[in-house]
């Protein structure tokens, strides 16, 4: 699967979310980017299966971390843009003292 085809899963999955689809739809959509099988020398020593397997795996999750990103930035420039009563920055600072406060709490 190539980076667009992961980015495009990012934002389908955040799609079908807000569209009201079942999370777990929403996570098969998301599982489909992590490889099922990895490649390793069959000489490989633990350390360096492990070593490629999480080169196998990281390229991926960074693909769909990217895309999650890049469809965050499209909604807060969109929100932001049509003249909101609070700011993206805004909404994003409560979640984040939100989430301390659970913490802590």
């Amino acid at each position: 699967m190539t980076e667009n085809e992961i980015k495009l899963k990012a934002i389908a999955a955040l799609t079908a979310l807000r569209s009201g689809a079942d999370t777990a739809f929403v996570s098969d959509l998301l599982a489909e980017v992590v490889p099922t099988q990895f490649a390793v020398p069959a000489d490989a020593t633990a350390q360096e299966v492990g070593q490629a397997v999480i080169e196998q795996v990281s390229a991926p999750l960074s693909a769909l971390v990217n895309g999650f990103i890049l469809a965050f930035d499209a909604l807060a420039d969109a929100h932001d843009s049509a003249g909101p009563d609070v700011a993206t920055e805004q909404i994003l600072q409560d979640l984040a003292l939100a989430l301390a406060r659970e913490d802590s709490g």
